[in-house]
């Protein structure tokens, strides 16, 4: 399996691992996320998790890129 198969099924794989951090951890409920809650809806911008989730994933292309 080489090129978009292989890409497609890696990407699967970590969204799947990330969907269940999200929903077991703390992750997306970090200090500094902002929160705004009115009488019938609510507003979430994950502003800590973000930059916490750009952080991890330079590190990992980093690291991928000097392997290669």
């Amino acid at each position: 399996m080489t090129g978009l198969p292989k890409f497609m099924m890696i990407a699967g794989a970590v969204l799947l691992i990330l969907g269940f951090l999200m929903a077991f951890t703390k992750l997306g409920r970090l200090p500094g996320d902002i929160i705004i809650k009115k009488e019938n809806s609510t507003f979430y911008f994950p502003v800590m998790t973000s930059i916490i989730a750009s952080i991890v994933l330079s590190l990992i292309f980093y690291i991928i890129g000097r392997f290669r």
